[in-house]
């Protein structure tokens, strides 16, 4: 007698770990029960982000570019699990991952002064960035909104795309076989409606990327983000330097010079 299948149970990725939604509730995608995040569950993300911010800014630029570099390794060893763009979201891995120890480059330097002082600034992370993805998003863009913000010393909470959260909580397993620490990336599936004004209104969240192109969700992330001062980005356009720049902080250091 053929032996049935194990139903697969999915369930959201925080912390490293795999975790049940806390309302026990679900909504059903293509014949799937996917967990409904809640708002309790955006804020234990942001809170496990939060302390997972201090290790990961901490990392050496090379280190962060190696593991987003392996991250990109475990998503190619298992791309016949996925469909579509799976190429596409590798690619976004490797390209962040070469960016790691470019930043300080790029973005700092040495600053001309007209007096006796040495001045130089360096780039660092902006903290937490919250990733509001689109409702039909692939997970190529899932992937690269996520890896800019990790290239640039960050940790992400996302919203996955409402209509198909399926690749993005596939993503999480192969997180979780990664070098990736835990709590550094952390996806929540669920309504748009309920998690991105959660997200926007944390007043633990410096950053937010709004992918969903939806005109009334825009209205609400801007208001709560300008109640919180949390800088917003909307799409995905632009060259990644762009992206990278405007999810770091420069500081500046004065140094005397001469007697």
């Amino acid at each position: 007698m053929a032996r049935r299948a194990v139903t697969k149970t999915y369930k959201l990725y925080v912390g490293g770990a795999f975790v049940r939604t806390e309302s026990g509730r679900h909504d059903v995608v293509d014949g799937v029960n996917v967990p409904r995040g809640s708002r309790k569950d955006v804020r234990d993300a942001v809170k496990v982000a939060r302390g997972a911010a201090a290790g990961w800014a901490g990392r050496t630029a090379y280190n962060r570019g190696q593991i987003l570099y392996r991250a990109a390794e475990a998503l190619e060893s298992r791309a016949r699990e996925f469909d579509g763009d799976v190429g596409e979201a590798v690619d976004a891995l490797v390209h962040y991952a070469g960016w790691t120890d470019k930043l300080h480059a790029v973005l700092g330097g040495v600053n001309p002064v007209a007096a006796p002082f040495l001045s130089i600034s360096t780039p660092e992370p902006t903290g937490v960035v919250a990733v509001a993805c689109g409702g039909e998003d692939s997970l190529a863009r899932v992937v690269s909104a996520i890896a800019a913000p990790l290239a640039a010393g960050n940790v992400v909470v996302v919203a996955l795309p409402e209509n198909d959260p399926l690749p993005g909580l596939d993503l999480g397993e192969v997180l979780g076989v990664s070098d990736v620490p835990g709590g550094v990336v952390n996806l929540i599936s669920g309504r748009a409606t309920e998690l991105v004004p959660a997200l926007a209104s944390h007043r633990d969240v410096n950053a937010i990327i709004d992918l969903t192109g939806d005109a009334e969700l825009a209205v609400q992330i801007d208001t709560f983000a300008s109640e919180t001062l949390k800088r917003v980005l909307r799409g995905d356009d632009g060259s990644s330097l762009a992206r990278l720049q405007a999810l770091t902080e420069l500081r500046t250091a004065w140094h005397p010079v001469g007697a």
